[in-house]
């Protein structure tokens, strides 16, 4: 009885040694944005890196409050005006930081249903008009691209009025999947792989607006190493096609 004690004790310091030698997984936040373009290449990452890789992914305004309150992480990939604050405020470790792409504003309508006219401003103006019903990111990096497009048109009161402003871009575009929702604005990027949805395309050069992204290593990573790895694994330029697929424009390092 003793020796298979022995034997058991044995055991389980070794599976536990073992289990210890095996690398946790990198601590990535990540912003909506670039989900899509994350998650494609998230096989080649993790086999590059030789480990998992641990992600949670939000508006880039919900992740920035976290880590301005305090929450510990390896990288993180945001908004390039969000990176270069936690940079500034030390949360981020400047010598890290490094740009990866941009997206553009598009619009999206529940799948099977006719693409209405968004070539130029005035068949723009004419579908946001005609829409029952309209919904974008209260808190997203697209907003802003937004509503200077409204006030360009000359229709915010008219938009307002059938505005349900979700309060990320996966709840936005399920709300347009489920059919309760006629029309998204969000993102490119956030709008293609959504299931459910049709991507009609941009908004018109003229209204358009873009939205930078930039990775940085946490402050306080106890893995800058491999973070830094992460990081220029996503600015490798055999990834290019995986940003254009995903509507995004990769920054050429």
């Amino acid at each position: 009885m003793r020796i298979r004690t022995i034997v058991t004790a044995a055991l389980l310091a070794l599976l536990t040694q073992l289990a210890g030698a095996q690398p946790g997984g990198l601590r990535v936040l990540a912003s909506n944005g670039i989900k899509a373009v994350v998650d494609d290449l998230r096989p080649q990452l993790e086999r590059e890196l030789g480990r998992p890789l641990a992600i949670e992914f939000g508006t880039t305004a919900s992740l920035r409050q976290r880590i301005d309150g305090g929450e510990t992480f390896d990288v993180t990939v945001l908004t390039a005006e969000a990176v270069e604050a936690l940079a500034k405020s030390g949360k981020i470790a400047t010598a890290s930081v490094r740009p990866l792409g941009r997206a553009g504003v598009g619009v999206g309508v529940r799948a099977g249903t006719a693409k209405p006219a968004i070539r130029t401003p005035e068949d723009m103006k004419r579908t946001l008009l005609a829409a029952k019903s309209v919904t974008w990111v209260g808190v997203g990096a697209s907003r802003p691209t937004i509503e200077r497009m409204l006030e360009t048109l000359g229709i915010t009161s008219e938009a307002q009025a059938k505005l349900t402003l979700a309060p990320g871009s996966e709840v936005a575009t399920e709300e347009v999947a489920a059919g309760h929702v006629e029309i998204v604005l969000t993102l490119a990027s956030e709008i293609l792989p959504a299931p459910g949805v049709d991507y009609v395309g941009p908004l018109p050069a003229e209204l358009q607006g873009y939205v930078s992204f930039a990775a940085g290593v946490g402050g306080n990573s106890s893995a800058a190493a491999d973070g830094a790895r992460f990081i220029e694994s996503l600015r490798a330029p055999g990834v290019a096609k995986t940003y254009e697929a995903n509507g995004m424009e990769r920054t050429a390092p």
